[in-house]
């Protein structure tokens, strides 16, 4: 008769009855309660370590790893921005000392992020290395023989049949090892075991894990991230000098800077002219031409969004693009003092709105022949959209610039030692040239337009524009490892998740009759409904070559497979022989036949 039963997963007494083959079947690692009254300097030591080594530390680590992340994000940080951690500084005079003292301007580098960054670090492998140990000594052994009482397991089914029982269990050997287990005989019984990819993508999860960690911690130590601005026509070479600015990492040596130097020949830009998307970039791309160390040949180069040039480990990206009026400034007496000088401007707005500062520093003398500086505030819209309207480009490519300067003359301030911006003028010695109105004076110049300064102070001419690209630069070791271990860490998961590890036994055994009772059981790490189904199937098969034997009597009519698991019965009614009755059971697929 044959029979197939799901009930629940083992009581701690039953596993106990189980022996070897109801051990578990991961590498956790089982937790013993410690001995409180007993435990000395050593067993404290032990028991931090395996509270530190455990799944829930490593969890709580992680967990507050990401929320000590959060301040990095929302809070300027002196690595990324300085002059917006000295504006937040000076307009928040409560927060500001607070934030220091707990670090949150420089959170990546703080001493509580680093402690809990190296804590992780060491939970995961004191985690991993004896699992991993454990694993292989998994592997290298044979799955545990057959319980004393299959009936007790989760899934489990019978039948008599004619059939030998060597006959039967060297069916079952050569099933189960088509089917992909890992199986052999152990006495009247054949013992399987499958789904061992399982841990392989829990060990590869949390060594992916410690993989991202090094390759995080090494690119923050040694990458490096400058930016420059780069006029049409001009050049840069690859040393810190180059650089508009540069930061980069604790450990980083100038000297790892990658030899290289490129020139900005022309500058792409076309635009969706109507439509909602009016306005957007179609092409915006760079092209240079680069050579790689001192006397490496020339190359050509188009360097778009997304698509930078790569020089051995540095990577130069196309971030920004402006235009830069080109201007023409005369003395009282028609000198020339700057000689159509290019003066890139910074974008306002997405139509590249742009403002900036013309500074004349050396060369000029005012009407009385005396040596001063000039200043000018510059705004330029590379499409104005005529008189009376409002001082905001209408459209980011050239279609009808314009130029608006106020005049200022005096000491700009450069030579005071402290440094400055290019982009601002500094008002702070300067004077106001004033126009007949007693107001500043100021003056809106279309290309080949001059403004002419008051009382013969000199002049001004709007010669033309060029435009200037911005360019980052960087260099981000252990960014390839990272990647690799993000992907790994995925697909471990995924394993982890998904693969069920489980075991299978088939019995043969004579009974007292000297008819053959085959049993078979099947035990998962968890309750599984894939476990019963893989038995029945397995069952199935093994059927046709060991059927029912002909004075068997016939198994009762049921369904395929149960709604649920019926409920455990108590000792009392569990059957003490293969082939006895069984009010759960439920006949294996192709069992009937």
């Amino acid at each position: 008769m044959s029979k197939t039963t799901t009930g629940e997963t083992p009581t701690a007494t039953e596993e106990g009855e189980l022996g070897a083959a109801g051990s578990q079947l991961s590498t956790a690692p089982a937790e013993e309660a410690p001995n409180l009254p007993s435990l000395g300097v050593i067993g404290w030591t032990r028991w931090f370590w395996r509270q530190l080594t455990s799944m829930r530390v490593a969890l709580l680590l992680l967990l507050l790893l990401s929320l000590g992340a959060i301040p990095g994000s929302l809070i300027p940080q002196d690595g990324v921005d300085a002059m917006k951690v000295e504006e937040f500084r000076q307009n928040h005079d409560i927060l500001a000392p607070v934030y220091d003292k707990l670090g949150l301007f420089h959170v990546y580098s703080s001493v509580w992020f680093s402690a809990i960054y190296i804590l992780l670090f060491v939970s995961l492998i004191g985690c991993i290395v004896p699992r991993t140990w454990q694993f292989v000594g998994q592997l290298r052994g044979r799955p545990p023989g057959a319980p004393r009482r299959l009936d007790r397991l989760p899934a489990y089914t019978s039948w008599r049949t004619g059939a030998e029982p060597e006959e039967v269990r060297e069916a079952a050997l050569a099933l189960l090892k088509k089917r992909r287990f890992r199986a052999h005989a152990v006495g009247d019984a054949v013992a399987a075991e499958k789904g061992y990819l399982r841990e392989v993508g829990n060990l590869a999860f949390h060594i992916a894990l410690i993989v991202m960690l090094i390759a995080f911690a090494w690119g923050q130590l040694f990458k490096y991230e400058g930016n420059k601005l780069i006029l049409e026509g001009d050049g840069f070479a690859n040393t810190l000098t180059q650089y508009d600015d540069f930061k980069s990492g604790n450990l980083f040596d100038q000297d790892q800077l990658d030899p290289f130097s490129f020139s900005l020949k022309d500058f792409r830009g076309t635009y969706e002219p109507t439509g909602p998307n009016r306005g957007t970039p179609r092409i915006y791309e760079a092209h240079v031409t680069y050579s790689e160390g001192a006397d490496g040949a020339e190359k050509t180069k188009t360097i778009k969004v997304n698509k930078p040039l790569e020089i051995e480990g540095s990577k130069v990206y196309l971030v920004s693009h402006g235009y830069a009026p080109v201007v023409t400034v005369k003395d009282a007496k028609g000198n020339v003092v700057t000689d159509k000088q290019a003066v890139a401007l910074l974008p306002l707005d997405s139509n590249v709105t742009s403002s900036g500062a013309i500074k004349v520093m050396d060369g000029y003398r005012n009407a009385k022949g005396e040596k001063e500086q000039l200043g000018f505030n510059a705004f330029f819209l590379p499409t104005y959209g005529g008189k009376g309207s409002t001082m905001l480009s209408t459209f980011p490519a050239l279609i009808n610039p314009m130029l608006a300067l106020s005049a200022y003359h005096g000491d700009l301030g450069v030579d005071a030692g402290f440094p400055q911006s290019i982009y601002q003028l500094d008002k702070t010695n300067l004077k106001e040239f004033k126009g007949s109105d007693g107001k500043l004076f100021k003056k809106q110049l279309k290309v080949g337009e001059t403004m002419t300064l008051p009382n013969g102070a000199g002049s001004v001419t709007f010669n033309g524009i060029h435009e200037w690209a911005g360019f980052q630069v960087t260099q981000q070791p252990g960014s390839g490892w990272a990647l690799g271990g993000a992907v790994v860490a995925i697909l471990g998961l995924a394993g982890s998740l998904f693969i069920q590890r489980r075991r299978v036994w088939v019995r043969a055994v004579r009974g007292a009759d000297g008819v053959t009772v085959v049993e078979m059981a099947g035990l998962g790490r968890s309750e599984s409904a894939k476990v019963p189904e893989e038995l029945g199937d397995l069952a199935g098969t093994l059927y046709d070559q060991a059927p029912d034997a002909p004075d068997a009597p016939d198994a009762p009519d049921a369904p395929d497979a149960p709604d649920a698991p019926d409920a455990p019965q108590n000792d009392d009614d569990t059957p003490d022989s293969p082939d006895s009755t069984d009010t759960r059971a439920v006949p294996a697929e192709g069992a009937e036949k």
